[in-house]
């Protein structure tokens, strides 16, 4: 399998989609493809200006985006598809129309058969078993929380070390450990903004200049940088 999973799309100050845009081009390389974009984690904005925006980034590396609500048969899209790029928003939504549209299996089954993959946020939540290490609301009813299971642990975006200033609720790390008392075989990759992880076949890698912190039940957290191999996590 290729995925690309990416933690945010934004960094302050920066325009959309700008910080990773030249590893989605490494990702997906020079043939001048046409991506099939999956808006459904879009709440408070249309599908078709989600469209436009990730169409204007991918532009400028070559490539071309479709999104598959254009589409009358969106299984058929997926099974057609060259590369798959789920966007961000509100991991709930996301899901709940992904089983709404009977998408986790084929896109699974697209993923493993060779098609690349790129998330970010909610994108890359959903690679993952389950959506229950997301940090968004849940605006929606997701009919089960079982994801499409493209990675065998669990990915928190956007992970803080800290609570902001005057701010006396749990840290994002024992939430974490909230979740792994309970699911205690699981590893979580907290993924801090400007990260992102890469897989090729079973073989991971960190991009980018933050150190990401692994999670397991019973062991200390890790702090793993660039230079450190990641396939562990797929044992």
């Amino acid at each position: 399998m290729k995925l690309l999973l990416i933690s945010n799309s934004t960094m302050p100050g920066e325009s959309y989609l700008d910080y990773p845009k030249h590893e989605i081009k490494k990702f997906i390389g020079n043939q001048p493809i046409r991506a099939l974009f999956i808006p459904y984690a879009a709440v408070t904005f249309s599908f078709d200006l989600y469209e436009q925006k990730v169409a204007e980034r991918f532009a400028e590396l070559g490539f071309q985006v479709k999104s598959i609500h254009h589409f009358n048969d969106p299984v058929q899209a997926v099974n057609e598809a060259e590369v798959i790029v789920v966007g961000g928003g509100n991991t709930w939504q996301l899901v709940r129309m992904l089983h709404d549209n009977k998408l986790m299996r084929s896109i699974y089954e697209k993923v493993l058969g060779g098609t690349p993959y790129i998330g970010w946020s909610a994108g890359s939540n959903v690679a993952c078993p389950t959506l229950r290490t997301t940090n968004d609301m849940p605006v929606i009813d997701p009919k089960g929380f079982d994801t499409i299971g493209l990675v065998p642990f669990q990915i928190n975006p956007h992970y803080l070390d800290a609570n902001p200033e005057g701010h006396g609720g749990e840290t994002r790390e024992q939430r974490i450990e909230e979740f792994l008392e309970i699911n205690p075989e699981v590893y979580v990759v907290g993924l801090r903004e400007g990260t992102m992880l890469r897989m090729d076949d079973h073989k991971i890698r960190l991009i980018g200049a933050r150190t990401a912190r692994i999670f397991r039940k019973g062991n200390a957290p890790l702090e793993l940088s660039r230079d450190e191999d990641f396939s562990f996590l797929t044992k």
